[in-house]
C-alpha cells in the first residue's frame, strides 16, 4: 500500500499471491503442505506452499477468490519473520530450497554460504574419522601414530578439493589400500603352511644350475633348446614343488633329531610334515616312499614297523633317504646324520663322491665313466674309528638310478665302481645320484625284518585266490599305485591282519619286498644323494639346498 513505511535496509516488501480453488469441504486440505502458493518481490522468489501462513484459511472469502496481501518481513540467514500479526515462519535449514530465478547478490551470496558450510562439515567428518583412526592406532603402534598426525598436520595446510579432501587425505587413503594388500606368507617353525601358498604364482625356486662341458655346450644357447623347456615348464614346477618341499622338512627335521628319539617318533614326526607341506592329495602330491632311517651298518631300506622301540643313539650313523612328489614327478635326496666328530671323514668321502657324480653326469655320458670317478673320491678318504684307521670303500652292489613318473627305479643304474655299463645318458632323464660309503666290505646283503614293499611297475593281470590278498591290492592300488609303502602306512589307514594276503601278493609276483641292504656287522655306512635333471640346455640339480 502507498501508505506503507518504505522497507528498512535488510528488509524486503514481500507479496503473498494464493490461488485457492477449494469448496469448502475442501477446507481441511487447505491447511496441509499442498496448499498452491508463491511469494512476489521485486525479484522472484519460489517458496515451498507449506510456508504459507495458515491464517488465511481462516476467512472463508479468501477460499473463493484471488487476493494479494501485502506482508513487510525482515529475510536474516536462518529465518523470515512476518510482521504483520502472522507468527514467524523459520525455514531453518531451508534456505537451500530457494531457487533464485534473478540477480540477486544477497540470495547468491546466501547460497554460496551454505555450500560452503556443507563442505567445511564434510571435511571435519573426515577430519573426526582419521582422528579416531589415529587414537586407535596409537594403543598398538605409537610410531604409526606420530607418522598419521604428522600426515594431518600437513593435510590442514593443504587446498581442499571439489569433493571437500585434502590432497594428503587422498594419499593417505591410498597408503592404507596399500598396506590392506596381503603380505607374502613366511613358513612356520615347523613347517605347516603348503608350499603351494607360499609361492601362489606356481613358480617354485630352481635348483643349482650346472652347465654342460665339451660337446654339449650348443645347448646352452640354442633357441630351439630354450623353447623346447618353456613348453615343459608345468612339468618343471611339479617336480621343482617336490623339491622345495623335501628341502624345508629335511631342514626342520636337522634340528629335531637328537640322541634319545624313538626312531619311530622321528620318522611319523617326518611324513606329517611332508603331508602338511606338499598339501597331500591322493596320489597327486604325497610321500613318495618309506623314510629310510638305516643305522650303522645297515646301507638302506630300513624304516621302524609298528611297535618298534629302536633308540637313536649318540654314536649312530644314521642315513636319512625320504621322497616327496607331485603329479609322479619324484625327488628321491638322502644325507647322513652322525653326532660323533669321529665320523665326520666318513660323511665327507660319501658327500664328495655324490658331488663327483653329479659333476660328471651329463648327455651322453657313459655311466661307468661316473662310477669310476666316484670310486676314485670315495676310496681317496680314510677314517678313525677308536684308534683304528679303516679306508672308505663304495659298496660296489648298490647303485643310483633312473627316476620315472610313478616309477622310483626307472630301469637305468648309476654304478658307483669302475667297470659299469656303458649305457649312456640322455636328454630329459631324471637320476638319483646317490653314494655309499663303508668301513666294513663295501657289500651288502638281505638281513632284518622287512618294512618296505612296492608294487611292480609293469605286472600284468594275475589271479588271486585269496579273497583278502584282491582286497588288500585294491587298497595299494587306490592309494600307493606303483609308488613304494610300508606296513605302517597300512596300519595308518586301518588295515590289521594281512600279513599273509601281502605275503601272498609277494609270492605271486605282484608286490616286490624289499629287505633292510646290511653290510657286515660292527661296521659304519654313509649315504648322500641327490636327483637331478638333464634339461635340454642345462644339467639341474633339482634338490640342491643350503644344507648340502
Amino acid at each position: 500500500p502507498a501508505s506503507a513505511a518504505p522497507p528498512s535496509r535488510g528488509s524486503l516488501f514481500v507479496f503473498v499471491l494464493c490461488s485457492l480453488d477449494l469448496g469448502p469441504s475442501a477446507l481441511p486440505r487447505a491447511l496441509s503442505p499442498p496448499l498452491a502458493g508463491s511469494i512476489l518481490c521485486s525479484k522472484t522468489f519460489q517458496l515451498k506452499p507449506s510456508l504459507i501462513c495458515p491464517s488465511f484459511a481462516n476467512d472463508s472469502q479468501f477460499l473463493s477468490k484471488r487476493i494479494m496481501v501485502g506482508v513487510e518481513s525482515k529475510v536474516t540467514h536462518n529465518s523470515v519473520e512476518v510482521e504483520d500479526g502472522f507468527r514467524q515462519i523459520h525455514l531453518q535449514d531451508r534456505i537451500d530450497d530457494l531457487a533464485i530465478a534473478g540477480n540477486d547478490s544477497e540470495g547468491r551470496e546466501a547460497a554460496e554460504a551454505k555450500k560452503k558450510k556443507k563442505k567445511k562439515k564434510k571435511a571435519g567428518t573426515v577430519d573426526e574419522v582419521d582422528h579416531a583412526k589415529i587414537e586407535s592406532n596409537a594403543i598398538e603402534d605409537p610410531s604409526a601414530a606420530r607418522v598419521n598426525e604428522d600426515e594431518d598436520e600437513d593435510r590442514h595446510g593443504e587446498p581442499e578439493t571439489a569433493d571437500g579432501l585434502s590432497e594428503a587425505a587422498k594419499k593417505k587413503k591410498k597408503r592404507s589400500k596399500i598396506k590392506k594388500k596381503k603380505e607374502p606368507l613366511e613358513q612356520t617353525d615347523p613347517p605347516s603352511i603348503p608350499v603351494k601358498d607360499l609361492y601362489p604364482l606356481g613358480d617354485f625356486p630352481d635348483g643349482e644350475i650346472q652347465q654342460y662341458k665339451d660337446d654339449n655346450l650348443w645347448r646352452v644357447t640354442s633357441e630351439e633348446k630354450r623353447e623346447q623347456e618353456r613348453l615343459e615348464k608345468p612339468m618343471y614346477n611339479a617336480v621343482r614343488q617336490a623339491a622345495e618341499v623335501h628341502r624345508q622338512v629335511r631342514m626342520y627335521m636337522r634340528k629335531y633329531i637328537k640322541p634319545g628319539v624313538l626312531m619311530i617318533d622321528l620318522c611319523e614326526t617326518l611324513e606329517n610334515l611332508v603331508r602338511k607341506v606338499i598339501a597331500e592329495n591322493g596320489l597327486h602330491a604325497g610321500i613318495a616312499f618309506p623314510t629310510g632311517c638305516s643305522l650303522n651298518w645297515v646301507a638302506a631300506h630300513w624304516t621302524p614297523n609298528s611297535g618298534d622301540q629302536t633308540v637313536l643313539q649318540y654314536d649312530d650313523v644314521m642315513k636319512l633317504d625320504f621322497g616327496t612328489q607331485v603329479e609322479g614327478r619324484i625327488v628321491d635326496c638322502a644325507f647322513t646324520i652322525a653326532f660323533n666328530p669321529m665320523f665326520d671323514p666318513l660323511l665327507q668321502a660319501s658327500r664328495e663322491a655324490t658331488n663327483t657324480g653329479i659333476r660328471e653326469s651329463g648327455i651322453d655320458v657313459r655311466l661307468g665313466d661316473i662310477g669310476a670317478a666316484i670310486q676314485e673320491v670315495m676310496e681317496s678318504y680314510e677314517v678313525e674309528i677308536n684308534g683304528k684307521t679303516y679306508q672308505v670303500k663304495s659298496i660296489r652292489n648298490l647303485n643310483g638310478h633312473s627316476v620315472g613318473p610313478y616309477q622310483i627305479h626307472a630301469g637305468k643304474s648309476v654304478p658307483i665302481v669302475k667297470g659299469g655299463e656303458q649305457t649312456k645318458m640322455e636328454e630329459g632323464e631324471f637320476y638319483a645320484i646317490e653314494t655309499f660309503g663303508s668301513t666294513g666290505k663295501g657289500y651288502v646283503r638281505e638281513d632284518l625284518e622287512c618294512s618296505h614293499y612296492m608294487k611292480s611297475f609293469d605286472v600284468g593281470h594275475v589271479p588271486l585266490r585269496l579273497p583278502r590278498a584282491k582286497q588288500l591290492l585294491g587298497i595299494i592300488d587306490k592309494h600307493f599305485s606303483t609308488l613304494a609303502f610300508c606296513r605302517r602306512y597300512l596300519d595308518r589307514l586301518g588295515e590289521s591282519k594281512y600279513l599273509m594276503a601281502l605275503k601272498n601278493l609277494c609270492d605271486v609276483g605282484i608286490v616286490q619286498p624289499y629287505p633292510p641292504l646290511c653290510d657286515v656287522k660292527g661296521s659304519y655306512v654313509a649315504q648322500f644323494e641327490h636327483t637331478i635333471y638333464l634339461r635340454p640346455t642345462c644339467k639341474e640339480v633339482i634338490s640342491r639346498g643350503e644344507d648340502f
